[in-house]
Formats: C-alpha cells, structure tokens, sequence
C-alpha cells in the first residue's frame, strides 16, 4: 500500500507519520511507501527506505495529479491555512483549503480503483446560533472563511465517495491542545502556548476569558482517530462521510489549574493575560459541547481529563521533565 501525507510538515502530520511507519500496516496491508509532503520540505522525520519527503504546493494541480498518478492508495488530508490566516487572507484560504482539496479530490479521480482519502475537517464548521451541545447531525453554520472552506470540502468528499470516485472520510477536530512546537496563526494557538510555554520556563500570552471554553483533544487521541478511521470499513460510514470526533470541554481557567496541578504556582505565574477582541470573537463562535456518540460507538476515544492531555504533553514532549 501507498500512503499520502499531505501538510505532513506540521505536527499532527510529523506523529502520524511517525506511528504508520513504526505500525508497518493499515487495516491489514502493508505500507510499502509513505510520502510525507508539505509547501516546503519535510524534516525531522526517521530515515525509513519507505518514507518518501518534498516539497508539494497543494494549489499547483499539475503537480498534485503527479504525485498521486505515481500510485498512491491512501492519502491523509491535511494541508490547510489556518482559521486567523484563512480569515485575514481570503483568497488564499480558498485556493489552499477549497481548491487545493478539489485538486486533490481530482487526481484520485483519475486512479484506478476507490483511493481512499481520509480529511481533516473542524469543529469550526459549527457555529452562530447553535444548540448547547452539537452533534454530528447538527447544521453547519461556519462563522469564518476557514469553517466555511472546511464545510465545503467535507460536502466535496461525501459528493465523490457517493460517486464512487474515492472512499472518503472527513473528520471534524476538536481544537489539539497542547500543541507541540511554537504558536502559529491559528486561533486557537493560545490554548496550547498557556500550557507548553509555561511547562517549559517561558512566558504565554491569553488573549481570551478565562470563562472561555473549549472543545479539546490530544495529539496521542488525534493520531490515534487518523489511523482508526483508514482502518474502518467503508460501511462503517455509509451515507455520513464526515464523523465529530469525541474530545472534552475544558474552561480557559480550568487548563490553568491543570497546569498548576502539574507545574505548580511559578509556572501559571508564566501567563500574561492580554485580550484580543478578534480572537476571542472567534473562539466564542466554537463549539464549546458536543455528543460524539457515533463516533464512541465506532471505537473513537477522548482524553479522561485535561491532566490527562498535560501528562501526556509532558512525557511524549518534555521527556518527563518540567522547566522549574
């Protein structure tokens, strides 16, 4: 099998990456070559005879029905201009989020077989005036470019896989806390830097209340759903190609004492409180609830605990270890 990792430069695709090679196989078929792509070269990754990096501009269509003509099986979609960016720069969010996943739904078109594509959508494709808790069911009211671009593509999918031309699953991501590496244009990026900044000695700013809630979910839990959904059959979906993914809600004060329960009071002193109006207006249009029952019944799990998601930063991260 051949297996496509596209934006595999960032973190989730970096750990993805890191657990096919390590497994060797998906649903029961070996995994003979993984190509990990990303806008500029992938690094950091192990040295596999299987693992194939370059650089892949998702909006260049050319260049896209090339790599997946090469034979590609399955490909984790996760390319993306992140929700402020995709809201700051609407032209680009469209070509990247929208066009380049047409692009890519396109060229797998053009394989033989069914590929199958497996698509990382967003909570944010909620949104507005919506129930206190959301379901798979529930009707998308994006209130950003980026939900908007995410909504879309999930429909694009759903329209392909009904058509036969691709097995597709979409699954919508709660927000990934904590975050590994440094903040980047997303939105969400705060409910990660107040953890891992301050764990590692360094200043976070939060820019939101500390009322602010979220939905979350751990880099181990989303690795854990990517691989579990390319390994479910295709009935396992049915019509629904696009599948909330189980997480928990957690205050912005709530991942504080977490962080204090963990790191102790110089540690929290680390946050600097700094509100932005742009992105807690985002945030407050999250999604802060959800039920994932069908995705529980399907074998989907969430974090216990937002302890949980700080352990688990600190040991697959920190090696144990936290800045004093």
């Amino acid at each position: 099998m051949n297996v496509l990792i596209t934006g595999g430069g960032g973190f989730i695709g970096k750990k993805l990456a890191a657990k096919l090679l390590q497994q060797g196989t998906i649903g029961g078929h070996s995994i003979d070559r993984l190509d990990v792509v990303d806008v500029v070269p992938v690094q950091g990754l192990s040295d596999d005879p299987r693992l194939h990096t370059a650089a892949l501009d998702i909006t260049d269509e050319p260049a896209v029905r090339r790599l997946i003509e090469q034979g590609v099986d399955l490909v984790f979609h996760l390319a993306a201009i992140v929700s402020a960016a995709a809201e700051a720069d609407t032209d680009l969010g469209y070509r990247v989020n929208l066009d380049g996943t047409r692009h890519l739904l396109e060229a797998m078109r053009a394989r033989p077989g069914t590929p199958k594509i497996v698509f990382a959508s967003s909570c944010a494709v909620y949104g507005g005036d919506m129930p206190d808790v959301i379901r798979d069911d529930t009707h998308l009211t994006p209130q950003t470019s980026y939900g908007t671009q995410k909504a879309a593509s999930e429909l694009l999918v759903a329209d392909y896989s009904r058509k036969g031309f691709v097995d597709g699953r979409s699954l919508r991501l709660p927000t990934i806390v904590v975050r590994p590496g440094k903040p980047n244009k997303a939105a969400s990026t705060f409910a990660s830097s107040i953890i891992r900044e301050p764990l590692a000695g360094q200043e976070a700013v939060c820019p939101v209340s500390l009322e602010s809630a979220m939905y979350i979910l751990s880099p181990r839990r989303v690795v854990q759903a990517f691989v579990h959904t390319a390994e479910l059959p295709s009935e396992a979906f049915g019509m629904t190609r696009s599948l909330l993914l189980p997480g928990i809600t957690a205050s912005v004060a709530e991942m504080i004492e977490a962080l204090r329960r963990a790191a102790g009071d110089q540690a929290v002193a680390r946050i600097r409180h700094e509100p932005d109006a742009m992105i807690q207006r985002i945030v407050q249009g999250w999604a802060p609830r959800a039920d994932a029952a069908r995705a529980r019944s399907m074998g989907y799990e969430a974090d216990a605990s937002m302890d949980e998601i700080v352990r688990a930063h600190i040991e697959d991260e920190l090696g144990g270890r936290i800045a004093t």
